[in-house]
């Protein structure tokens, strides 16, 4: 397959240079200045196994050319209605495109405009960018998720397992990923509100008095929207989540908490504010929520004053 991974941040640049370690055929599409930093340098994985340098296929914004069978939406979640049209001309009569976004906002947006060419992805790992634009995985976890929307995994499907699950990470070919996406907006929106809101770990959160009332009482809020908006609560995998993030022998940050203490644009329209769009739609009243948005918003009014 002719892979296009849109994006090489820290999940783009992890997931593609993988695939392209294993001899498959792929493209990052990014913007001039990470093109140029890609060309001077090389694509710089530090893991904790060591540090890599692949210098692989790159494509600018504007200069596509040919179209691609699978396209590998990596961008966050604000850059994507211009992503939408970076990738339009690389879109054929049966090219995928599986988005590894986080909400789930996304996936009618990409929907309302390729239709059923968009599958379900999403992916965990425990990476950022470096200084200098490298890659840094800061744990071993590099899981990569996919699977028909409908749950009918046709034979389209099975080529892109085929294609992806030789690499140099762990692959899930699901057969309900759309649980798989509501239950990954429950981890990270909880985490995210938790460590954005209190501006610190969730071990600092669950170590000062009321921490871990407040994480319950968002981790709540937010499973009460996404139960009134669709979600099939699978008990035993929430409570998974939640004794995860309730755990005060370890230090948890999100990738929005981290992009905030950096001073970068940050999803909360995506990650947040659309749980109350959805709360609201369905009676369910959400008040940490709520006060976790107003605190992001206002960090954004800040950033762009």
């Amino acid at each position: 397959m002719r892979i296009l991974v849109v994006g090489a941040g820290a999940t783009g640049g992890y997931f593609g240079a993988r695939l392209a370690q294993a001899g498959r055929d792929v493209t990052f599409l990014v913007r001039e200045r990470r093109f140029q930093q890609l060309q001077q340098n090389g694509l710089v994985l530090k893991t904790p196994g060591g540090t890599e340098v692949i210098h692989p296929q790159l494509a600018q914004t504007g200069k596509l050319t040919g179209q691609f069978d699978l396209i590998i939406l990596t961008v966050k979640s604000f850059g994507l209605d211009q992503a939408i049209e970076d990738i339009a001309p690389a879109v054929g009569p049966e090219t995928l495109i599986m988005p590894i976004l986080n909400g789930m906002r996304h996936i009618d947006t990409l929907r309302a405009r390729f239709g059923d060419k968009v599958i379900g992805g999403l992916c965990k790992i425990n990476a950022t960018l470096g200084e200098h634009g490298e890659v840094v995985q800061m744990t071993p976890l590099h899981i990569l998720y996919y699977g028909a929307l409908d749950g009918h995994n046709d034979a389209r499907l099975q080529r892109v397992d085929e294609t992806l699950n030789i690499a140099q990470f762990d692959t899930v070919f699901a057969d309900n990923i759309i649980s798989e996406l509501w239950e990954k907006w429950l981890l990270l929106s909880t985490l995210g509100a938790v460590c954005c809101i209190a501006r610190g770990n969730t071990q600092k959160v669950l170590r000062s008095q009321g921490g871990e009332a407040l994480l319950q009482g968002i981790f709540t809020e937010v499973l009460s929207v996404l139960g009134a908006d669709g979600y099939q609560e699978r008990p035993a995998v929430t409570a998974k989540i939640y004794e995860t993030l309730n755990n005060p022998q370890v230090a948890m940050t999100s990738s929005m908490y981290r992009d905030l203490t950096q001073g970068y644009e940050i999803e909360a329209d995506q990650v947040i504010g659309d749980l109350l769009v959805r709360g609201a739609r369905s009676g369910v009243v959400t008040p940490l929520l709520n006060a976790v948005y107003v605190n992001l918003q206002v960090y954004l009014q800040n950033r762009s004053a």
